[in-house]
């Protein structure tokens, strides 16, 4: 994306990362440190996206936060943060995708320690920040169809959790679907794919973890 370099798209997925987590004490402690990461980056709609669901976040009250993020990615299907889920379902296959991305993992040096599995999407955003920028923006596109059709049950649950994952998706390459059967088509057709350099991530936010 013009404008934002390897710097600015680490920060972008480091604090994408921390907003899609569940908003438990320690990710709300953290917030303020995100807020501070975002309005350093670029102008661009990465910034206004993540600095919007801050604005929401900030005026919400914390349980109210934690019971709405808990009936939108919990209670709706549609609304899924496990990448594997969007291209095997609750197949015997995702077992062995799951296996092959820890073992992707561990290739960059990643041992994951977390009680979420390898394909929750801020453990992903974790990974390419922190770890390896390159192959973490290349999972990303891999994994591109199901991360739009997760932005679009976001947007379409009228949600602000959708804005982090609008801004991870305006990084990658080519304009968002803007609907179900475009993202669909770029499933059939396969996502574009880049390469860029490796840097570490500006900011350290802790360990990944979920809510369960």
């Amino acid at each position: 994306m013009n404008g934002y370099g390897e710097r600015a798209r680490a920060a972008v997925l480091q604090a994408a990362s921390v907003c899609l987590q569940y908003p438990d004490d320690a990710v709300l402690a953290t917030l303020p440190v995100v807020r501070d990461a975002v309005g350093a980056l670029p102008e661009g709609r990465p910034r206004e996206r993540l600095g919007a669901f801050l604005d929401s976040a900030a005026a919400t009250p914390p349980g109210e936060l934690a019971q709405h993020y808990v009936g939108v990615f919990d209670t709706r299907r549609r609304c899924c943060l496990y990448l594997t889920w969007w291209t095997d379902g609750e197949t015997r296959r995702r077992g062995g995708a799951l296996a092959a991305l820890k073992a992707r993992y561990r290739a960059a040096g990643v041992e994951l320690d977390s009680t979420e599995l390898p394909d929750f999407l801020p453990v992903v955003l974790e990974f390419a920040a922190t770890a390896d920028l390159a192959d973490g923006l290349q999972l990303l596109q891999e994994n591109r169809p199901g991360i739009e059709l997760l932005r679009l049950a976001l947007l379409d649950a009228g949600t602000p959790y959708a804005a982090p994952v609008e801004a991870v998706c305006a990084l990658l390459p080519g304009p968002s679907p803007a609907d179900v059967a475009a993202a669909k088509a770029l499933a059939r057709s396969g996502p574009p794919r880049e390469q860029v350099g490796l840097e570490l991530a500006p900011f350290a936010l802790g360990p990944i973890g979920g809510h369960r």
